[in-house]
């Protein structure tokens, strides 16, 4: 399993493990920026809802299922946002990437590819995962094109799969990358465009 205690970072970005004591940290962004989880099922905005966001994710890295990260961005100095591994499967070497949110300054900078080609490069290269699966919903576009650009393939989409937040269902779109993928093209390619952001 991912070690309690496990940090990625490099220049530009630091994932540690989110805990309780990060709530006051996250907790502007719950507050003033509530349009970050309009698609998300599990909302964070407002007081309660980030003690909630926090609690599920929380109790869901102490059952194994799920790894929470708080993401600070080293180029401003800030606190960004969060993201996760979950739905972690050891026996078919597979996980998926998700729940991140970075607050609006962060949002279309170099701190999603960053953080990604960090959790990618440990999925498969220290954990040895053989597939990495992202998840949005199908109406998300600026999510999914953030996913395509790191080098995700689309694989299909799952129809009134998830209930919303707001009732009624959601398509949900799902795309992956394989360990040859990340091997042969989608590394060297993040590679380079984080280190010319």
């Amino acid at each position: 399993m991912i070690p309690r205690d496990l940090v990625l970072e490099n220049d530009k970005v630091l994932l540690r493990p989110l805990e309780a004591s990060d709530y006051e940290l996250l907790l502007p962004f719950a507050l003033e920026e509530p349009e970050i989880w309009y698609f998300s099922l599990v909302r964070a905005a407002g007081s309660d809802g980030l003690r909630h966001y926090m609690d599920i994710a929380l109790k869901a890295r102490e059952t194994g299922q799920e790894f929470p990260f708080i993401v600070f961005d080293k180029v401003t100095g800030r606190y960004a946002g969060s993201t996760r591994f979950y739905d972690i499967s050891l026996p078919f070497a597979t996980v998926q990437l998700g729940y991140t949110w970075y607050g609006s300054a962060f949002q279309g900078t170099h701190v999603n590819r960053n953080c990604k080609y960090l959790l990618l490069r440990y999925a498969f290269e220290e954990w040895g995962m053989e597939r990495v699966e992202f998840r949005a919903d199908a109406r998300n576009v600026r999510s999914i094109a953030a996913m395509k650009s790191i080098g995700c393939q689309v694989d299909g989409i799952l129809r009134a799969n998830m209930p919303t937040a707001d009732g009624g269902r959601r398509d949900s779109i799902i795309l992956s990358i394989l360990k040859d993928e990340w091997r042969d093209r989608v590394k060297s390619s993040l590679e380079t465009k984080i280190n010319f952001l």
